[in-house]
């Protein structure tokens, strides 16, 4: 089955807008984000790993779910302010992971701004709408 061509029908027009989330910056940060964090739970100690590590992971897969449902939606509003409520609670278990030396101070400081680059751009976003 061939997509495209002409007459421009609507299904296509859905597909064309699809396939542009993964040029979003915000998704590809978020996307750096979640390869950071499953690579880093990894080394948590099995006290961590399936506590606080499986939280991290769950929240920054449906972080990166919500951008993309948000760039399909016409009403974004919403789903933009649940992605920056994930990520705040991604921000805070990060802190738990450091707290609990599960991870560096340096690794954190990395990760971080990962975090904090993710929420910025959120909060352009939502700014944008209004």
């Amino acid at each position: 089955m061939v997509y495209g061509g002409t007459g421009g029908s609507a299904p296509c027009r859905n597909l064309i807008n699809m396939a542009l989330y993964d040029e979003l910056p915000v998704y590809k940060a978020s996307y750096d984000l979640v390869l950071e964090i499953f690579l880093f739970v990894r080394n948590f100690t099995k006290e961590f790993k399936y506590t606080i590590g499986e939280s991290l992971k769950k929240e920054t897969i449906e972080l990166i779910i919500l951008i993309y449902r948000a760039n399909i939606k016409k009403d974004k509003a919403t789903t933009i302010q649940e992605a920056r409520e994930r990520i705040e609670l991604i921000r805070l278990l990060l802190r738990l992971t450091k707290d609990l030396k599960q991870i560096s101070l340096k690794r954190f400081v990395y990760i971080n701004t990962k975090v904090e680059k993710v929420s910025k751009q959120l909060t352009g976003w939502q700014k944008s709408l209004k």
